[in-house]
């Protein structure tokens, strides 16, 4: 989705040789397919039965399963991290989720790295 009622809308910043065609004509979420939806889609209302929020949470993830710019606005909803709704095709539980994996990802490789300088320290 787009943005939330109380943050204004950033995109990801990416280095530039990663920049694509469609980001360098305009920001990403100008291609946004939910653009176009109603954002009550995307967010919860106050108090809504988990049914109605499960129902609610497919539907927008249909929307964003059609959308162009998908992979952006999941990044950008990991990077800022955006708190509510459904942005990307995730909702904010499956975002912790994948924020939770890269944390752990990375303490891994930062494990690795510094199990690798140690060996070479020792072997030198």
């Amino acid at each position: 989705m787009l943005q939330t009622p109380h943050q204004p809308l950033q995109a990801p910043a990416a280095p530039p040789q990663r920049i694509h065609a469609r980001e360098q004509a305009g920001p990403w979420h100008s291609e946004a397919v939910c653009r176009r939806d109603e954002a009550g889609l995307f967010f919860a209302p106050s108090k809504e039965p988990t049914a109605s929020r499960l129902s609610r949470e497919e539907a927008a993830k249909r929307v964003c399963a059609r959308c162009p710019v998908m992979v952006e606005c999941r990044e950008h909803a990991l990077l800022q991290p955006e708190p509510y709704g459904v942005w990307g095709g995730l909702t904010a539980a499956e975002r912790r989720v994948v924020l939770a994996r890269r944390r752990r990802r990375e303490v891994e490789l930062q494990k690795a790295a510094r199990s690798a300088v140690s060996q070479i320290a020792a072997a030198g």
